[in-house]
Formats: C-alpha cells, structure tokens, sequence
C-alpha cells in the first residue's frame, strides 16, 4: 500500500469539474442532478483500501445523516481495475450494498474525473456549496488504521456543520491520506508522486 496525501490542486471558490459517470447498475450521475441541494460533496473512494474500509462504517452513516440535511453526496472509484479487480465494478455493487452507502457509486474508467478533482488518494474529500464553488478539500478526520484515534469524521463534519450554517471554515484543513489512486500506464497525473 503506496501511503499518499491529498494534494490540495482545486482551492476555495473553484467551481466543480463536472462529471457525468456511471454506477454498476447502469444509473447515470452527473453535477447537475445536485442542483438545489444546500451543498455536494464528492468523495474518491474504493473497495479494497485499507484506509476506506476502516472508515467504511463511519462514513456510511455520516453521509446518510448529511443527505437528510440537504447535501448531495457521490462516491467515485478511479482505479485500474484490471490491475486491481478487487475495486471492479461489480465488485463496487456488493460493497455499496454491504456497506450500506445511500449515495450514488460510480465507476471513473478514464480516470479524467480524477485528474480534474487533483484526486490522488483513497480517501479524498471535496466538499463544494449550493453553487458548485470548493468549500473545503481534506480528511475525514484524523484516524489511520493502526493509529488508536477513533473514527469520528470529525474534520469533515466540522465542514459541512459550516457550510450548513452559512459560516466560514474557520480551521485550516489537513490533508487527506491514503492509498494511491491507482493509475493506468501513461494516466499518472503531473501532481503524481
């Protein structure tokens, strides 16, 4: 597992790149099915992180919470699947479904969602407002497995509770650390590494 930190490329007020993805069942996604909602949050995830699933329970939870309070969420895995079959797309459906995830989950084949979000691991967060500008990028919160801290999403709850109650960040966000997305050959972007 290449351990790798969040690499901050969108900043406060970048708009949204936009995105039009599938999930395993053939539902389409994109950024315009999340107009009216109070905010969006956009997480790269997958299946078979050691970083996501020790936050998998956790995170399941607070994104259904932060849905009933108006925010839209969507999951988006950018692996390789062919080097990593464990984060396939049919295997993406028996995680959401065990896992419990509300949100949409879909499948970046081109990885081009990816390079546009500056994603570089598993998990990365972005949190944007009701128009679409970046509100906060950074961690969940600050546990890893190993490290004894419980799993509280505390920074990313801090984020939303803000952004909810029309209030400024008022803490410097902490970059998000996981594994490495994993690109395909040629597909690194020049934020890699």
């Amino acid at each position: 597992m290449a351990q790798t930190s969040s690499t901050f490329q969108l900043k406060p007020g970048d708009p949204a790149p936009l995105f039009k993805l599938c999930d395993p069942i053939g539902n389409w996604a994109e950024n315009s099915d999340f107009k009216g909602k109070r905010g969006l949050l956009v997480m790269f995830i997958c299946n078979h992180c050691p970083f996501v699933k020790h936050i998998r329970d956790p995170l399941a939870k607070f994104c259904s919470r932060y849905q009933e309070l108006g925010i839209g969420i969507v999951g988006i895995n950018s692996n390789d699947i062919e080097k990593y079959p464990d984060d396939s797309v049919e295997k993406m459906y028996e995680e959401g479904v065990a896992a419990g995830y509300t949100f949409p989950y879909l499948y970046d084949e081109s990885q081009n969602v990816a390079q546009a979000y500056g994603a570089a691991c598993t998990p990365d967060f972005f949190l944007f407002n009701e128009e679409f500008k970046l509100f906060y990028a950074g961690q969940f919160d600050s546990s890893r497995p190993g490290n004894d801290i419980e799993v509280t999403g505390q920074d990313l709850k801090k984020a939303c509770d803000s952004l909810l109650d029309g209030r400024p960040l008022d803490f410097d966000p902490t970059p998000s650390v996981g594994c490495n997305i994993k690109w395909k050959p040629g597909n690194e972007p020049p934020y890699f590494g």
